[in-house]
């Protein structure tokens, strides 16, 4: 309670009526007149009366002490022994809290941002944004149930804007351990079939087992080396790109019985293959309208090393011309298909025939070049229907078809098949679209009987006119006209000759984007692109496995003919694995070296400093029995000077909020009237003596 005064009139006028009571009464008294003491006491009375003292009462209601608990849910919490431990941990921490009635809980989930593509426990900024609208009076301590691995924990000179114990619970078991592997140091780009160098090394958290590591290799899905690392020191490791564009390489270290988790004992690394001097050979056949297509294509394409020859004077032509008359270059059978056929990327025959310019046993190295991963492009015209046509030597072992000794001469508009119009060869040629297509007509084409693998163009009556085939390791195409010339020439508008004949070209030499069945991903922030490339019919869903070990069914929808996508958000970040069907792939979502996989062992070491100066208390909330055990609240009022190594400490606010005020004038009424009276009525029984 407290005294205020409310006066009836202003401050300056009692003031001045008092001073001239005190001046009355001093003289009084010391002239000792009688009654001056009653008079004196008579006067204060009605002074007191003007001033109104009035009797306050503040009417308030106790805050609560806001306690956040802040509960880890990255990824590295996800384990199912830590899913466990944490909700019952919590649990029992809901009930403990619950026998506070002036204790308000806020219980917030701390999630990686949903944006960042580097995943990292950030619990200190879910506690600021928890207590951003609370004064820091009221509250009474912070409580972190995590793994301890938090990554925004503040200095220790660093103020967390309230003066409260902060409490870390921490899930996991003590001298955990946990295996990893990491590559350290690896190329972005490399040359195909080069030696590249990369770095690995193999990480051993907690208590280390002290044994070497298994790490096991694999290029684009191949084991390819088994390697021996010791945890600790660096492992260099040497390889070869095999082909162009992407490469996919797989670090898998063997897990160990006892380890927190195996999600982080795989490392992905994806180098892109550079072709470099791509070594064609190009032999033509006699001259012809369009014999210089292909040279002109490979010749304006940089990378290219293009050896062409045309057979301008077979053997059996004598025309008398003295030899030293001449000059031709002959024609370096024995050095090209014999001595540097391995050499080359790519053959071409470009019409082609066996006139005895070749050896017959040549055409079978040439068989065997292909059977071995070699690339053979046969453009036919007329002389594959004669009596010299080269699928009458050893090679038409490795030919996806036989002529028949027929032409067929014919106008036709070159047409997509079924299986053409999902090969990624042919797939979206311009003009393919409309009926008929949108592009010149040819006029002849060699006649095949009992083709095989992929005829993926037609000619005149659904005759084959492009063929693509794999022999052994290598691949063969052939295509059953020479009038692409005239698309080249603007012959009725054209058409798509030079997509056409460098995808021809890319497909023989094994680009991975041509690839008829073929499944990749990528990766885009959080969010997750998978192709699906198939000549067959809808391949299903793809399945996938997420870093935590979860699967999930994720359909592909066709976004054009042979082509099939699918994109989703994903909520964790890591090494994914895609399958569908017979084909997996991998791709990492977000950073690679995120912090939320650099340890993923529990600790007490990141709180503890926080902990300790602000009186806190860390401790496991798991026993060595396994039982879930939360230490018991212990409410405190005023400051916390003393950690309590047993109890969590919670300081209970004194803030409270003003609901009213209750006022009781002490001169108001009967009481007022019955003072003055009983003064004046003395004053007078005085004057009357």
């Amino acid at each position: 309670m407290t005294v205020d005064f409310s006066p009836f009139i202003p401050w300056p006028v009692l003031a001045a009526l008092a001073a001239v009571v005190a001046v009355v009464a001093i003289f009084a008294i010391w002239r000792g007149i009688r009654g001056a003491w009653i008079r004196t006491l008579a006067a204060l009375a009605l002074l007191a009366a003007l001033a109104n003292p009035l009797l306050m009462q503040e009417d308030r209601e106790q805050l609560s002490t806001v306690v956040p608990v802040i509960v880890d849910r990255s990824q590295s919490q996800q384990t199912p022994e830590r899913i466990k431990m944490t909700d019952e941990a919590l649990a029992q921490l809901k009930d403990r809290l619950s026998r506070f009635p002036n204790i308000e809980p806020r219980y917030v989930d701390a999630t990686e941002p949903e944006n960042s593509d580097t995943p990292s426990t950030r619990l200190f900024s879910a506690l600021s944004a928890a207590v951003a609208d609370v004064p820091p009076a009221r509250v009474g301590g912070a409580i972190m149930l995590t793994d301890g691995e938090v990554h925004d924990a503040p200095g220790i000179n660093q103020a967390l804007g309230f003066d409260a114990p902060v409490h870390g619970l921490i899930t996991g078991k003590a001298n955990e351990f946990d295996r990893r592997v990491e590559v350290i140091k690896a190329p972005r780009f490399g040359i195909v079939n080069e030696e590249q160098q990369l770095v690995l090394r193999v990480f051993d958290d907690g208590p280390s087992p002290g044994s070497t590591a298994d790490v096991t290799v694999k290029l684009n899905g191949d084991v390819i080396a088994a390697l021996q690392a010791t945890p600790g020191q660096d492992t260099p490791f040497s390889f070869k790109v095999p082909r162009g564009g992407s490469n996919v390489l797989e670090f898998s270290v063997a897990g160990l019985p006892g380890e927190v988790t195996e999600a982080n004992n795989r490392a992905v690394h994806v180098i892109d293959g550079i072709r470099e001097n791509l070594r064609v050979l190009l032999v033509s056949g006699e001259p012809h309208a369009g014999e210089r297509a292909w040279r002109n294509l490979l010749k304006s394409d940089a990378s290219v090393d293009l050896v062409h020859f045309t057979i301008l004077r077979p053997p059996e032509k004598q025309d008398g011309t003295p030899i030293n008359e001449l000059s031709l270059i002959a024609f370096p059978t024995r050095e090209l298909f014999v001595d540097k056929i391995k050499d080359f990327d790519l053959i071409i025959f470009d019409r082609y025939q066996h006139r005895g310019v070749l050896p017959i046993l040549y055409y079978d190295y040439i068989a065997q070049y292909v059977e071995n991963g070699g690339a053979l492009l046969i453009a036919a015209g007329p002389e594959h229907a004669g009596q010299d046509s080269i699928a009458l030597t050893p090679l038409s072992a490795v030919l996806p078809a036989e002529p028949t000794g027929q032409m067929i001469d014919k106008a036709f508009y070159p047409r997509l098949s079924e299986e053409g119009r999902k090969h990624p060869v042919t797939r979206g040629l311009d003009g393919s679209a409309d009926e008929p297509p949108h592009w010149g007509r040819w006029f002849r084409s060699v006649d095949v009987a009992s083709p095989h693998g992929q005829t993926v163009m037609v000619g005149a009556d659904n005759h084959p006119l492009l063929l693509l085939n794999r022999a052994g390791q290598g691949r063969v195409a052939m295509l059953l006209s020479d009038q692409g010339w005239l698309w080249a020439r603007g012959f009725e508008g054209g058409g798509p000759h030079v997509s056409l004949y460098r995808r021809i070209a890319h497909w023989l030499m094994k680009e991975p984007a041509l690839e008829e069945e073929a499944l990749t991903a990528r990766a885009s922030g959080r969010t997750l692109e998978v192709t699906r490339q198939t000549i067959g019919d809808n391949p299903g869903n793809a399945t996938v496995r997420y870093p935590s070990g979860k699967t999930e069914n994720l359909p592909l929808n066709q976004s054009e003919p042979g082509l099939f996508k699918a994109e989703k958000k994903m909520d964790e970040i890591g090494l994914f694995e895609i399958r569908n069907g017979d084909l997996t792939t991998l791709v990492h979502v977000g950073a690679v070296d995120a912090p939320e996989f650099k340890a993923m062992i529990s600790t007490t070491d990141v709180l503890k400093p926080i902990s300790g100066k602000t009186r806190g208390l860390v401790t496991r909330v798991s026993d060595t029995n396994g039982a879930i055990e939360v230490p018991p609240i212990l409410p405190v009022r005023g400051q916390v000077r003393v950690a309590d190594n047993d109890r969590m400490q919670i300081k209970l606010t004194n803030e409270s909020v003003l609901k009213g005020i209750n006022t009781l004038p002490l001169f108001a009424g009967f009481a007022g009237v019955g003072a003055l009276l009983l003064a004046f009525g003395a004053m007078w029984w005085r004057e009357g003596r």
